[in-house]
């Protein structure tokens, strides 16, 4: 029997590599005989990284880049071969880097994740998937085009400072001294969400507030990332400011999208590309799955939903496993999800939840299969 374990990672507690290791000692172990596949997901945020160098043997470079403060952190990327590059843009600018009493939405940059193109670029990268999602940034992608050569110009001809707040004041954007080799360099963006740049479901207004913005914060940003959205427009001769996806990560595919030859596309399905996902389900009787939570936002997206769409295809059932099952979780199995089960035993603590989450999600895979097993060998019942 084949079984596809194909996770996300539990969010500061488990990569999705160690995830698909813990359920996969639970399968062994109530099936010894199983073909296990093991292929670690992402849905392009925090964690993308890692599952495509776990998926791809690619190599793991690093390279010191300032974070969304401005600050100096070391950050990765990856080599991935062939003119090939992917790079996560929370390794960057994510907000976990950022205490929450030290978060500055209003000046956080994009900064380092334009450091990092330009490493790729440097190293002959000629096609690049960036991951967006995790962002502390609210930029529209402005401090980024800064790292890459562009000059963000007021009205005196000064230099921007750092910041979706300073973009308010932005009077012209000059792009002549932009590495010319970005022109054949061709961008895959990866997205989980579908907002605008701006208006009542932009970057500003829904996840501006998690990355510490307060309701005047939020009316400063948006008008801000408009006003940056005009300027763009009269220089670039495009507006790309209402395309589904422009407002992932504070904004900044928007100057990607507007300035370079790039396409988004689901988060989930490009990682699944990555990892051979579909090729892993041929001849599957099982598919794992899980995450850290699952709820009514896990259909927006999420690893979960897009693993069942793939093995809903050739009608293989999935179970997910998650650290806890939120509202609206049910959602799920009109997707594909044939059952979902917490990992906890009981009444446990957040502490004791993370310390124990490899040896829970053993149990439960266990369980899960021998409950898969027991059904699949049970014979009809009489009359039916």
């Amino acid at each position: 029997m084949r079984v596809v374990i194909a996770p996300d990672s539990f969010k500061e507690c488990l990569s999705a590599a160690d995830v698909a290791a813990a359920i996969a000692s639970g399968v062994r172990q109530a099936l010894p005989q199983a073909d296990i596949a093991c292929v670690p997901m992402a849905d392009g945020g925090e964690g993308s990284l890692d599952a495509v160098l776990d998926a791809t043997q690619g190599e793991r470079r690093q390279l010191k880049v300032l974070n969304a403060n401005g600050l100096p952190t070391q950050a990765s990327w990856a080599w991935l071969g062939d003119g090939k590059a992917f790079i996560e843009m929370a390794a960057a600018a994510g907000l976990e880097q950022i205490p929450p009493a030290e978060r500055k939405p209003l000046q956080a940059s994009s900064y380092g994740v334009g450091q990092l193109i330009q490493a790729a670029v440097q190293a002959g990268a000629r096609h690049i998937v960036l991951g967006l999602g995790g962002s502390a940034t609210n930029d529209a992608g402005a401090g980024l085009l800064q790292a890459l050569g562009a000059r963000l110009l007021d009205e005196q001809g000064n230099e921007l400072p750092s910041g979706g707040a300073a973009l308010q004041k932005l009077a012209r954007i000059q792009l002549h001294d932009l590495d010319p080799r970005l022109n054949d360099v061709q961008f895959e963006i990866a997205v989980d969400v579908d907002n605008p740049l701006c208006g009542p479901k932009g970057a500003s207004a829904i996840f501006g507030p998690q990355k510490g913005a307060s309701a005047d914060d939020v009316a400063v940003l948006d008008a801000a990332l408009a006003h940056f959205a005009d300027v763009c427009a009269r220089h670039c001769g495009k507006d790309e400011r209402d395309i589904p996806g422009m407002g992932a990560a504070g904004g900044l595919g928007f100057a990607i999208k507007t300035c370079f030859n790039a396409s988004f596309r689901p988060g989930v399905e490009l990682m699944a590309e990555l990892s051979g996902l579909a090729a892993a389900m041929q001849g599957a009787d099982l598919v794992f799955t899980g995450e850290g939570r699952m709820d009514a936002q896990t259909l927006l997206g999420k690893t979960p939903a897009g693993v069942a769409r793939y093995a809903r295809r050739d009608g293989i059932p999935v179970i997910a496993i998650v650290g806890s099952l939120g509202e609206g979780y049910e959602a799920l199995y009109q997707a594909g999800i044939t059952a979902a089960f917490s990992l906890a035993p009981g009444p446990i603590s957040l502490e004791q939840a993370y310390q124990q989450a490899s040896e829970y999600l053993r149990q439960r895979a266990g369980d899960c299969t021998r409950a898969w097993l027991a059904g699949r060998n049970a014979a009809p019942a009489a009359g039916v």
